[in-house]
């Protein structure tokens, strides 16, 4: 007979997660605002506490399946905890079950940005280009704006509430960063669009990756997750290791993919895939080969066809080279290192169609 979530939760609650094991599960999943919101992460918990517990007594009748934990875990959730300390809550609200939404400071009112403070439920703070960030508060602060405003908008916020910092811009951001002390900050790989401003968002998912791509990582890494599944997108909650790669194939993706597309004037991301395909292949096989050497890193096999499928479902978006600095100017700088340095040029197919193009002077 399978364990009703009732039985589960009163588990979690006897078994606590005092161990090593569950203590590393919840600092994994749910740092940050220490609410395990998401149905999915709940779900991890509690399989991994129970499965713990059925071992040690020896129980035969442990037959709670991941699919019966899913389903019903909106009946029961697991309420603000240390990461050495979980428990269960007796008494849920059906708002409680779906996941709650911290609270969150949203920077930029374009698209993305009043999408996701509509997910707030109006509770956050929406603060447009030129105001102050608010010295008040606990939650989030995530930033909707283009790379270049992001040095001001970090030096308009008090010190204090930096750590709050949320990225979710494409590009190498990982040395701007550091430079401004905030390696670690919270940051979001976005695999979703927002076609103009009002409409819902639409997830990225791909005939490759049906579960979504979008993931996110840091002190606010759940709260991003929770808030985006309460409007039916994914969101991966990753470490920061795990985060390393996907952050650099969605690099190579927008850096080939729109080379390739401002080659041949007009292209959208489904023609750069369909009609020049044998191009954005190679490119991304040079930019990965130089990722993975320059960040110390082996992407899983099929790269290139995991990028072709994210480029089918955004088949219409056009192509341009925007954004040099934080993009193909990460792999331009890298030749240019090289070749300083009496090195052969390890993009030289990426070189030279920027100055074909004329992004770089030839």
């Amino acid at each position: 007979m399978a364990l009703s979530l009732c039985r589960g939760a009163c588990l979690v609650g006897k078994v606590g997660v005092a161990e090593s094991a569950d203590s590393k599960l919840w600092r994994r999943y749910g740092a940050g605002d220490r609410l395990m919101t998401s149905a999915a992460l709940r779900t991890t918990l509690l399989r991994s506490v129970l499965a713990r517990s059925c071992q040690r007594s020896g129980a035969s009748h442990c037959a709670l399946s991941a699919r019966d934990l899913h389903n019903r875990s909106g009946r029961r959730h697991l309420t603000k905890a240390s990461a050495s300390d979980v428990r269960t809550s007796e008494t849920v609200t059906g708002q409680a079950a779906m996941g709650e939404i911290v609270p969150a400071v949203i920077v930029g009112a374009g698209r993305v940005g009043s999408a996701l403070e509509k997910m707030g439920g109006g509770n956050d703070v929406l603060v447009k280009r030129g105001e102050p960030i608010p010295a008040d508060g606990q939650g989030p602060i995530i930033i909707c704006t283009r790379n270049d405003s992001l040095a001001g908008i970090i030096d308009a916020t008090p010190a204090s509430r930096r750590e709050d910092l949320v990225f979710i811009q494409n590009g190498m951001l990982e040395p701007f960063l550091e430079s401004k002390g905030l390696a670690s900050a919270t940051q979001v790989l976005v695999y979703f669009a927002v076609a103009k401003a009002g409409d819902a968002p639409i997830d990225g998912k791909t005939d490759m990756n049906p579960e979504g791509l979008t993931a996110s990582t840091g002190k606010w890494a759940s709260a991003v997750a929770a808030r985006l599944e309460s409007a039916g997108l994914s969101c991966k909650v990753l470490d920061a290791e795990e985060f390393k790669k996907p952050q650099l194939e969605k690099l190579i993706w927008i850096s080939a993919f729109m080379l390739v597309g401002t080659r041949h004037p007009g292209a959208t991301c489904g023609d750069v895939e369909s009609k020049y395909r044998e191009e954005v292949v190679s490119l991304i096989q040079e930019l990965a080969a130089v990722a993975e050497s320059v960040k110390n890193t082996k992407f899983d096999s099929g790269i290139e066809e995991r990028l072709c499928a994210y480029a089918r479902s955004v088949s219409h978006y056009p192509t341009a080279v925007k954004e040099f600095e934080w993009r193909n100017g990460w792999f331009y700088d890298i030749s240019q290192r090289a070749l300083s340095n009496g090195e052969t040029d390890p993009c030289p197919l990426h070189t030279a169609w920027l100055k074909e193009v004329g992004v770089v002077k030839s």
